[in-house]
């Protein structure tokens, strides 16, 4: 039976394999006494004789990729994480990446939240977002504003029923709110990835995630499209849609509760323009005012 290694391969020195046994046992070492682990306790939990893994700190004894895990999984980390040699000068990306393992969640989510605002620092270019709750004239005054400005108007929902294959409704009784989010995020990134110049209008929901919120507020001058909550209905019914207060008879409540839910949220976008008791065409050029404003900032 032929041998694994190929003939024509150079092999490597017996020094090199040395020198890589001792810095996986050196890690083994390392992290054991990090999480204030003795080698009793560690061979317990791996399975992994004492004796053996003297040896292996030692960096006198082979080890197998199965006896690895095992003692990668005692220790909490992975397998991965006991082949990098952190006792030697590294390159920015694993000097990070080990920063990065090491921190607790709370140090992870303000780097992450930190990298992206660096990003997308001045990637805002000339993209424009409409929030605001259904019926606040993100759709009429959007299609307006973009002929105005010359650019493209998109409605997010639309390119998620395109990307989904079915209407919104349908994916969220299919997916559920957590996986429509999801479906949400995917569309936001595809209008970052191909529109440096855009008005997008986008879902009354959307500030409700985080992540996808973030990223909307770095990425675009955001506007709040406001109204009360009595002339929300309004507009939706006058769009044809009378399920807002079908069966429901504390649907202007509810409303109401989430107006007051999302002001905080929505109060983060660039601007504002109260559409409330104000015609199409007024509120247009409030609108062309905000935007002339942060576009010339």
């Amino acid at each position: 039976m032929k041998s694994p290694v190929s003939e024509t391969a150079m092999p490597v020195s017996t020094d090199k394999v040395a020198d890589f046994v001792a810095m996986v046992g050196n890690q083994i070492r390392l992290t054991r006494k990090k999480s204030a682990i003795s080698r009793r306790i560690l061979s317990e939990k791996s399975g992994v004789s004492q004796r053996y893994l003297a040896q292996l700190e030692a960096g006198s004894g082979n080890i197998s990729i199965a006896l690895l895990f095992q003692i990668a999984t005692a220790l909490e980390t992975n397998v991965q994480d006991l082949l990098i040699d952190t006792d030697v000068p590294q390159g920015d990306f694993q000097r990070f990446a080990n920063l990065f393992h090491n921190a607790t969640g709370d140090q992870k989510n303000r780097a992450l939240e930190q990298l992206q605002q660096s990003v997308n620092s001045g990637t805002k270019d000339n993209r424009i977002c409409l929030l605001g709750l259904r019926g606040a004239g993100k759709s009429t005054l959007g299609q307006r504003l973009a002929e105005q400005i010359d650019t493209e108007f998109l409605e997010l929902n639309r390119l998620i029923e395109d990307q989904g294959g079915m209407p919104i409704g349908d994916l969220i009784a299919l997916y559920g709110q957590e996986g429509f989010r999801q479906l949400e995020k995917r569309a936001l990134d595809t209008v970052l990835r191909t529109k440096q110049s855009v008005v997008l209008a986008v879902g009354g929901g959307i500030v409700s995630e985080a992540g996808t919120y973030q990223l909307l507020l770095e990425s675009f001058h955001t506007i709040w499209l406001k109204a009360l909550p009595e002339e929300h209905m309004e507009r939706v019914r006058q769009q044809g849609d009378n399920r807002p207060m079908a069966g429901n008879p504390k649907a202007m409540d509810e409303l109401r509760s989430i107006l007051v839910d999302r002001e905080g949220l929505y109060s983060r976008a660039d601007a504002l323009v109260d559409t409330s008791n104000r015609s199409p065409d007024s509120s247009l050029q409030d609108l062309l005012d905000e935007v002339a404003q942060i576009l010339s900032r």
